[in-house]
């Protein structure tokens, strides 16, 4: 009886290790990814609901973080400021902004993302829908594809 409540002690402690393991192992992947979205990016494409977004706005349009927020701009003025949190485990990377200012403030935009040495890209539903599954935006459903470039100093 001894013996098996040692082997399950054990089995337990194994466990427990593990999921510690692959948790530190999560969270070093955030902590890359996030060191990775910091700095000031310019957008090189995008688009809303489908539409390309027009190039005199896209040239204007820069992505600022620092720590867990971003602030976008267009032509100088606040677009939208957020939250961020990321999930670099999820296939797709997953992206989640609580919009503290701009269109949106008190919204959650649920999105997707990749990153590629210099350059972002990402993927957002409209406000509280649902989380895009690829970086596709067709008219109606209302989704808002990015690609930015880091800005270099």
């Amino acid at each position: 009886m001894k013996t098996i409540r040692y082997r399950l002690l054990l089995l337990a402690l194994i466990a427990v290790g593990m999921a510690a393991a692959a948790a530190e192992e999560t969270n070093q992947v955030v902590k890359k990814d996030l060191a990775q979205l910091q700095g000031e990016w310019s957008m090189v494409s995008g688009s809303v609901d489908g539409q390309a977004m027009p190039d005199s706005l896209r040239g204007e349009s820069k992505r600022v973080c620092k720590g867990d927020e971003v602030t976008v701009t267009v032509a100088g003025q606040i677009f939208m400021k957020a939250k961020f949190t990321i999930d670099p485990s999820k296939k797709p990377k997953t992206i989640d902004y609580q919009v503290l200012d701009g269109p949106a403030k008190g919204k959650t935009l649920l999105g997707i993302y990749e990153l590629e040495g210099d350059t972002f890209k990402s993927c957002f539903g409209a406000p509280e829908a649902e989380r895009p599954k690829d970086y596709t935006g067709k008219p109606g459903e209302r989704r808002t594809s990015s690609v930015w470039k880091r800005d270099q100093k």
